[in-house]
């Protein structure tokens, strides 16, 4: 496998870009991708998430406008967290070049967005709507966009987006290249391909229904009324940052602010936050100002923050593609993390979906059920079913010793 990405066939200027924002060595997934999509074939690419997809579009997309002057670039993202991820990967790959961007999105200032289209960007990162308003408002010409990168592609279309993409389509070059990456390709992918994509190189690294190796993940079958309880077992068990999924918008705001008043540095982040709200709650995660961050699906693609050492699965998503985004959002970039799913009895059937999902080669063999525990006990399982040992459901939380995290802030349990 080539291990530099000086033999991909990268200009020079890329790749003196590349070594100014520190990466060493390609991932799988650019080392497959980058070279085709040089050559100006469509690419059709899917990989596990966190395997650096968007530097195998960016890449090549930044080599391609550097050699033509006169094209342009748009990716697409079904989330606004992602879009503006999804910038900040690129910024630093266009040091030293003379290509400005814009990042389109929606709850963002229609005026901010209007400064940065007057300069003429040739990379935009946005969402479909807000491309679209702008598309309407004709402060956006996409006339000469020959490059084009669907993100999360699986993820737009359960969002209902494929609508909104075929009208932006209208207003892009019928020759373009066309990149669609996603963590997930199921048939309807597979379909759009087939209808803006010419002969595509299938692109796929790895399994996409399989989280990476470096997860350690664990279910804990458990009673609806004991959740609450043993979350708080876990956030005390458990050191690092915690990222905590919810079903809910108001669920996700409410256990924010009990775990508030528990002490935890925690904060928020759902679909009911305007942007600035979001890209505050963010950075501060970033920066690591808390250790608990409580969200919805909202966070569960385009959060990539490396420090995130455990996802706590406190209700299951409903979209079973959604889980293994959900978990993805640790072990990044090489680093170990891990996952645990809370499964109650009424959980029963969006866990055999996950399962499924998971082990497709287990043809009628029911995921580990949530009904079949003792009463009176809590069984958590390695995922896989291997026993992992019981706790009683009714053990009083006792008082914890103080924890540090890192900055050295203590926190301790105020009862």
């Amino acid at each position: 496998m080539t291990t530099t990405f000086d033999a991909l066939g990268l200009p020079a200027s890329v790749l003196a870009a590349i070594d100014r924002a520190g990466f060493k060595t390609p991932t799988p997934i650019q080392v497959a991708a980058i070279p085709p999509a040089l050559q100006g074939h469509d690419i059709l690419g899917s990989a596990q998430t966190g395997t650096g997809k968007t530097a195998a579009f960016g890449l090549p997309m930044i080599a391609r406008l550097l050699a033509e002057p006169q094209s342009a670039g748009l990716v697409m993202t079904p989330t606004r967290e992602l879009a503006a991820q999804v910038l900040a990967a690129l910024e630093p790959l266009l040091a030293g070049s003379q290509i400005r961007t814009a990042l389109l999105i929606g709850g963002d200032s229609m005026h901010k967005q209007l400064q940065q289209l007057r300069r003429r960007p040739r990379i935009i990162v946005g969402t479909p709507g807000r491309i679209n308003d702008h598309l309407e408002q004709r402060t956006l010409n996409l006339s000469t966009t020959n490059f084009l990168v669907l993100d999360e592609t699986d993820r737009m279309l359960d969002m209902g987006f494929g609508v909104q993409i075929d009208r932006v389509l209208k207003h892009m070059p019928q020759q373009r290249q066309t990149l669609l990456f996603s963590a997930t390709i199921p048939a309807e992918i597979e379909k759009l391909a087939g209808r803006y994509q010419k002969n595509p190189q299938r692109v796929s690294i790895g399994s996409t229904v399989q989280p990476i190796a470096a997860i350690k993940q664990e279910v804990l079958h458990i009673k609806d009324s004991e959740k609450y309880d043993e979350l708080i077992r876990q956030l005390y068990d458990r050191k690092g940052s915690i990222l905590v999924f919810m079903k809910t918008k108001f669920g996700a705001k409410r256990m924010a602010e009990k775990l508030e008043k528990m002490d935890f540095k925690t904060d928020a982040i759902h679909g009911n936050l305007n942007q600035n709200k979001r890209d505050r709650v963010i950075r501060a995660f970033r920066e690591k100002r808390y250790r608990i961050l409580v969200a919805t699906d909202v966070a569960a693609r385009g959060l990539d923050i490396p420090h995130i050492e455990h996802v706590i699965n406190y209700d299951l998503p409903q979209c079973p593609e959604d889980y293994i985004h959900r978990i993805g959002r640790t072990a990044r970039n090489g680093a170990e993390g891990s996952a645990i799913a809370f499964i109650t009895p009424a959980d029963g059937r969006t866990w055999h979906a996950i399962h499924k999902l998971m082990n497709p080669d287990a043809e009628g063999k029911a995921a580990p059920s949530s009904n079949n525990r003792p009463q009176g006990q809590n069984k958590r399982k390695k995922f896989g079913g291997k026993n992992f040992g019981y706790k009683k459901s009714g053990e009083k939380l006792g008082k914890r010793p103080e924890r540090k995290f890192a900055g050295g802030q203590a926190r301790a349990a105020s009862r």
